[in-house]
């Protein structure tokens, strides 16, 4: 009987380790960063990127950090999540802080050793990246704004490292990264309206919470804008075959998105808005296989 105990405490503690690092997250930056590497930036066929070694720990690198980095968020947003998420709380706690927190030393231990692998260079990126994953979930989040500018910087800062890898420059990477930038901004900001209840119990400086769900929408509509400028600008001048097909359907999203976002005013109404963005995100991900089409 206690060992059948036993294992049910081992499985709940193993989902609710799996949903504090947010696995689906990191499995969809994990293929986007090997498509990206395989049909934008690298010039070896598709086996040579598959079967290249300092790609790899570069990726897992990458990938250990987001994970450590959602552990100490999770951390830090306890409260905050208690009144946001409840259900998912009672499931993260499953895990006390404490082993959290030994996991989340670990990890980044083991990031250091796996970046020794590939050269000091590496080591100095994923040092400085986990410590501003760490600054982030500590500090600035609750800074107006600069929480969200940091937010969408450090989900693209892993794409960073395989372009240093790669030593690729292409003007067209810099229009893909400015559309990725936004879009994830946009996706915060709308986030922060999902969250208004908690983050304003907790004293987070969003806009939401400072200037209202008035100036938010405004604010949102102009990012909106921007990104649909974006789009325009990747038809123009970086049209790629079927790649059109996912800029169309971006931009048809982005346009229900601001007409739903005037008619939002319930917790469900935002995170409506807000997988409209992860779908956009999501869509993005695997439409780079078009490029090959």
């Amino acid at each position: 009987m206690s060992l059948a105990v036993n294992k049910k405490s081992i499985l709940f503690k193993f989902f609710s380790i799996f949903s504090v690092v947010r696995i689906y997250n990191i499995l969809l930056i994990v293929i986007a960063q090997y498509l990206t590497s395989i049909f934008i930036l690298s010039e070896k066929n598709f086996m040579d990127v598959i079967l290249d070694l300092n790609l790899f720990l570069i990726i897992l690198c990458s990938s250990i950090s987001i994970a450590s980095g959602y552990i100490i968020n999770n951390f830090y947003d306890e409260k905050k999540d208690l009144i946001n998420k409840p259900i998912k709380h009672k499931i993260d706690d499953v895990v006390k802080n404490s082993t959290k927190l030994y996991f989340y030393f670990f990890l980044n231990f083991v990031v250091v050793f796996i970046a020794s692998l590939i050269s000091i260079r590496a080591v100095i990126f994923f040092s400085v990246y986990i410590f501003f994953l760490w600054l982030y979930s500590h500090k600035l989040k609750r800074i107006l704004f600069i929480g969200n500018l940091f937010y969408s910087l450090l989900t693209i800062t892993p794409f960073f490292a395989i372009l240093l890898y790669f030593k690729n420059f292409d003007l067209i990477i810099v229009a893909y990264a400015l559309f990725l930038f936004f879009i994830l901004l946009l996706k915060d900001l709308t986030k922060d309206l999902k969250n208004l209840v908690g983050d304003f119990t907790q004293n987070y400086q969003t806009i939401p919470v400072v200037f209202g769900e008035g100036f938010s929408r405004i604010i949102i509509s102009l990012i909106s804008l921007i990104n649909i400028l974006l789009i325009f600008n990747l038809f123009i001048n970086f049209s790629a075959g079927y790649m059109d097909l996912y800029y169309g359907l971006s931009l048809l999203l982005l346009i229900i998105f601001i007409l739903k976002l005037y008619k939002s005013r319930l917790v469900s109404d935002y995170l409506n808005l807000h997988n409209i963005l992860r779908l956009i995100i999501a869509l993005g991900v695997f439409s780079i296989i078009l490029l090959a089409v």
